[in-house]
């Protein structure tokens, strides 16, 4: 080996043990329902700041584009067809359980939970992680909780604030116990943008608040003396649209009582049909204005969404605008939509000392997981994201010391930002 080929390899060696050694902490906050373009509508500083100084992009949530769906496929990096929670709400009738959001009991039925969270993921290899409310944390998946969570059922909950000074106090333990991811959800924007739609004065208080609580979140960790080694994350799970007081579709005035074994849901609506009465159902639905209908077997292959027991028969999308219910309904905002469609997309910013001062286009959710396990420096379990989609955001030097010394030692001079 040369002198400077040795010297290359000497520095190479000196970086992958720096990086080794170096402890960062991740934490990520989810604001649910925060579109991607609430920042060009209303005065998020904050954001901004972490746009000027890190990872400014937006997700493309997952289908169907919906709070429980997606937190769940940030968590794993599977689309929802893939690790079970198609809906907020839905039907197995193979099993005959239900699952819904309203029903804990329901919600915490742990069969319906496929994949591996990040919480689980992290603890197999020796890492610890603390969670605040994020959907499924609360779940005892293939037997174990996260290190810490919370009830997501919890009443009266954490402020949203005290959650946020629950992550401050998780990040001021002294290294043995400090965890090394940190993730915590908070409510809003969502709730205020069903209430009052995604253009009022009450949703741009909402987002003004968790913008002021992030910056507040932010000088905390500044205040810390290994602020230097902690990364931040803060994203979301879909975005929010319009929805007119008379825009219901009511699908049951259509279908007869012996075509149907159970209706669940509205963006999309899944349509559990009995034996030898699914054409009978598609057939009249087809027909009705403002909704695409699909035969299970027949939806589009990028939503990804059909291959799952707990999929109904026949699938109903109302289009943006509309929601398939049977009764009356306010206006407001609402969100399950086609990832496709915009108003669907969610904010991504990012920041620390893992992380370039980029901007990328928008990338879709089911990436988020492999991301975390990359900042982890853990390997992933069996995903459908790719870090490959991501990677142009991290830093040198990420998980790849032996692929770098292997060009330098068989290639010449060549170190690749992989």
């Amino acid at each position: 080996m040369t002198t400077l080929r040795k010297f290359l390899v000497s520095i190479l060696a000196t970086l992958c043990m720096a990086s080794v050694s170096a402890k960062h902490t991740t934490v990520v906050v989810s604001l649910d329902g925060f579109r991607w373009d609430y920042t060009q509508w209303y005065h998020t500083p904050f954001l901004d700041f972490m746009a000027e100084h890190g990872v400014k992009s937006a997700l493309i949530p997952s289908f169907p584009s919906k709070t429980f769906p997606n937190h769940y496929t940030l968590a794993t990096g599977l689309y929802p067809d893939h690790h079970g929670i198609v809906a907020n709400e839905f039907y197995n009738p193979q099993t005959g359980n239900s699952f819904a959001l309203s029903v804990p009991w329901q919600k915490k039925n742990a069969t319906f939970y496929h994949g591996e969270p990040i919480w689980n993921t992290a603890h197999r290899q020796g890492k610890r992680v603390a969670v605040f409310y994020w959907p499924g944390s609360d779940v005892r998946i293939n037997g174990r909780y996260p290190d810490k969570y919370l009830d997501y059922d919890q009443k009266p909950r954490l402020s949203m604030s005290a959650r946020l000074n629950g992550v401050l106090q998780e990040l001021r333990r002294d290294e043995t116990t400090r965890p090394d991811l940190v993730m915590a959800y908070l409510e809003q924007p969502d709730a205020n943008g069903h209430n009052f739609g995604p253009q009022s004065k009450k949703t741009q208080a909402a987002v003004t608040t968790v913008d002021s609580l992030l910056r507040q979140l932010h000088e905390g960790i500044r205040l810390l003396p290994h602020a230097d080694d902690i990364n931040l994350i803060v994203l979301s799970d879909h975005g929010m649209t319009w929805v007119p007081e008379n825009h219901a579709v009511n699908v049951r005035r259509v279908l007869k009582p012996e075509w149907i074994d159970k209706i669940s849901g509205s963006i999309p609506c899944n349509i559990y049909a009995r034996n030898g009465f699914v054409d009978s159902v598609y057939h009249v639905l087809r027909h009705m204005d403002h909704v695409k209908v699909w035969r299970k077997r027949n939806i589009p292959d990028y939503l990804h969404y059909g291959t799952n027991d707990c999929v109904g028969d026949v699938v109903v999308c109302p289009d943006p605008g509309y929601v398939v219910y049977d009764g009356d309904i306010k206006d407001g905002g609402t969100h399950g939509y086609d990832p496709t469609l915009m108003d669907m997309h969610a904010v991504f910013r990012a920041m620390g000392p893992d992380f370039k001062h980029i901007t990328l286009p928008h990338f879709e959710n089911v990436n988020v997981y492999e991301l975390l396990c990359a900042l982890l420096d853990i390997d992933p379990a069996p995903n459908d994201g790719n870090i490959d989609n991501v990677k142009a955001m991290l830093r040198l030097p990420m998980n790849n010391c032996l692929t770098a010394t292997a060009i330098v030692v068989d290639g010449g001079f060549n170190i690749l930002d992989m």
